[in-house]
């Protein structure tokens, strides 16, 4: 049967005309048109499979929603306008293609093309590989494809709000592979003239006008801008919100010594066609290191992030999900410490404020004062059953397959294969930048520092 099993997530019993639905159309199963195979992605709210078209044997992406799992109005609409979102750009090159949407009694699918090249940063080792080094052109290039979905985007009423390098995809493993843009859960439709409210997006990548609380399309090319930054030198512009409020760019030493003029100024607020003038020579090789180090650890605190979350049942999910919705009252996506005390204590908790502050300095692993919702759940079970350490420890245990105390390079593999972060060479080189002894193995002191120092910007 290979990757094709009996794993589809549909129920078995009919569906009857008349339900309400979220898609706003009759109540259909996708097994009437697509075989569910092996899981590609598990997150909060969906499980993405591959899936295979009766019709055609065509293989695509499956993105099931559990329905259940949507405890509001807004959430539902996120979903929603999602399909509607991807709908408009059929055709566009440089974005994923949807091919279909879905909804049953229990879940809402989302049939896209399969794109199997890896991420962006994939994209860098495959032209690295290809001629033994990686230039200003070979960044620029990337970043054309990058601003071509942004102007895509853009034309069409669409701001992404969450334009990073893990939100772009190569279509396939071929040499002529487009990168895509994908992520569109935090996507909005906006009308000329009108802007946004709700700050979303990821840390470091948010502009300074989605910090305000009021922007429009400019956000995007912000991000995008930061995506270059971190194409050119391995590192990220800022630290903090306070510096992305700045927009103070330090573009003299490190590895922007032998950076071009051209690049330089792309790279600055007001962003131009780089054109003909970028450099095809290497760029300095600490450029590249860095980078490599910036992938492999953000790529291990997110799989050790992925394997806390999926510890936790779906009924806790949805009560808390619910309760980080109640709490976050400005909708920002994110919950201060004023949120955190008022909503505790609307919730009849005896915590005193020391314990709350304390409680928000346990969870809030980033350290950016805010917590994100995987963040608020670590905060949740830490206040209900368990302290932070224990959550690390409970993951570190899945690592330490044979009780060994350490993670060795073939747990790791294991763990990576899982959850198909199948890149041998990504799992080399997260040992070597968080076995931070060189013993060859991660022991759980290295692994607690990733997990405590967010994403670890690699400096130097």
């Amino acid at each position: 049967m290979g990757c094709w099993g009996s794993k589809n997530p549909t129920p078995s019993n009919p569906v009857s005309d008349g339900e309400t639905t979220i898609l706003g159309k009759p109540l259909e199963h996708i097994n009437k048109f697509y075989n569910l195979g092996k899981k590609l992605d598990v997150g909060d709210l969906a499980t993405t499979y591959m899936c295979k078209q009766f019709s055609t044997g065509n293989i695509y992406a499956c993105k099931s929603v559990r329905k259940r799992l949507l405890s509001s109005k807004k959430e539902k609409e996120v979903v929603k306008t999602q399909i509607e979102i991807l709908n408009r750009f059929i055709g566009e090159p440089n974005i994923v293609q949807i091919k279909g949407s879905y909804e049953d009694r229990s879940f809402v699918h989302i049939v896209m093309e399969l794109c199997t090249g890896g991420d962006l940063f994939d994209k860098i080792e495959a032209v690295v590989n290809d001629q033994s080094y990686y230039s200003e052109k070979d960044a620029s290039e990337i970043f054309r494809s990058i601003m071509n979905a942004v102007q895509s985007f853009h034309s069409k009423g669409v701001i992404h709000r969450d334009i990073k390098p893990e939100n772009f995809v190569l279509s396939s493993n071929n040499e002529d592979a487009l990168l895509k843009a994908i992520g569109f859960e935090n996507s909005v439709c906006i009308k000329d003239g009108k802007g946004v409210q709700d700050i979303v997006g990821s840390d470091f990548y948010i502009a300074p006008e989605a910090l305000q609380g009021s922007y429009g399309k400019e956000i995007d090319i912000w991000s995008a801008g930061v995506t270059l930054y971190v194409l050119l030198s391995g590192r990220f512009p800022f630290e903090n919100d306070d510096e992305i409020k700045s927009g103070k760019i330090d573009l003299s030493g490190g590895p922007w010594v032998h950076t071009s003029p051209a690049a330089k100024d792309l790279v600055k607020p007001i962003l131009c066609c780089k054109g003909n003038e970028a450099k095809d020579t290497p760029m300095d090789n600490d450029v590249l290191s860095r980078m490599r180090k910036f992938r492999a650890v953000n790529k291990f605190k997110k799989l050790a992030l992925k394997v806390i979350a999926e510890s936790i049942s779906e009924k806790e999910i949805k009560s808390l999900k619910s309760m980080f919705a109640s709490m976050d009252t400005d909708k920002s996506g994110t919950i201060t410490y004023e949120e955190l005390k008022i909503g505790l204590n609307r919730l009849g908790s005896k915590l005193s404020e020391t314990e709350v502050k304390q409680l928000m300095e346990v969870a809030d692993v980033d350290g950016n004062g805010t917590l994100e919702y995987l963040e608020f759940i670590s905060a949740m079970m830490h206040r209900q059953r368990m302290a932070q350490e224990e959550q690390f420890y409970k993951a570190f245990q899945y690592f330490d397959v044979d009780n060994s105390g350490y993670i060795t390079r073939d747990e790791l593999e294991r763990a990576m294969k899982e959850h198909d972060m199948r890149d041998e060479t990504s799992a080399k080189q997260i040992m070597s930048e968080v076995d931070t002894d060189n013993d060859g193995r991660i022991n759980y002191d290295e692994f607690c520092a990733v997990m405590r120092n967010g994403t670890m910007q690699p400096q130097g």
